[in-house]
This record gives structure tokens, sequence and C-alpha cells, in this order.
């Protein structure tokens, strides 16, 4: 298999995610590879409470959002990585090939359909 198709995708949705994150995110000095939520402006003086409790609903949005999309450019760098170590496209569980519809349907894939069940 020829994986030039699935490698063009992954550097696609790796910046489209990198993009997304930035936008709500920062990257985290102390720990490479990881992002940290970039904080809202919180000011001390607020005295309206739905003020603040906005303020604080919002950085829980932006956490919970950071954290999805970041779970999801690990995995797009783990398959760029395996496309570079020539083990991309194997199951992790059984070896074997995974099937071209599953990576066509998810080209960070790490099992075959047959073993898909345990990631889920």
């Amino acid at each position: 298999m020829v994986w030039d198709k699935y490698k063009a995708s992954l550097l696609e949705e790796k910046s489209k995610l990198e993009k997304e994150l930035s936008l709500i995110a920062r990257k985290n000095p102390e720990h490479p590879g990881e992002w940290e939520v970039k904080a809202p402006d919180m000011n001390p003086m607020v005295s309206d409470q739905s003020e603040l409790a906005d303020m604080f609903e919002e950085l829980e949005i932006q956490t919970g959002l950071e954290v999805q999309l970041e779970e999801r450019l690990k995995h797009v760098t783990g398959a760029l990585k395996r496309i570079e170590e020539n083990s991309y496209g194997k199951c992790s569980v059984c070896g074997k090939n995974i099937e071209e519809k599953r990576l066509d349907a998810n080209p960070f894939a790490e099992t075959c359909i047959k073993h898909m069940e345990a990631y889920i």
C-alpha cells in the first residue's frame, strides 16, 4: 500500500488541529507536545456574579475543547510517526494489515476492523 494519500490527509489534519488549538490554547513550554488553555482575562474587580460565572463557564468549555483537540492531535502525530517508521497500517493488536476502508475512514487508526472494539 502507498501511504502518500494518508500522509497528506494527516498533515492537513495536523495543521488544522494546531490552528484550532492556537485559538484557545498555547504550547506548554514545560511539556513539549502538550497544550494549555489560554485563561480568559479574569478581572478580580468584577462584582457581577453572573459575569464571573460566565467567565468560568467559558474557561470550562475551552478546557474541554482543548482536551479533545489535543487528544486528536496526538493520534494524528502518532500516525505520522508510524508512517516514518514504516509501521503504519499494521494493527497494533494482531500485526495484520489494517483494511484500506478503515484507513480511509480514520487515517490514524491503530487497529484493524476486527480489533477496533478494543479502542472504542
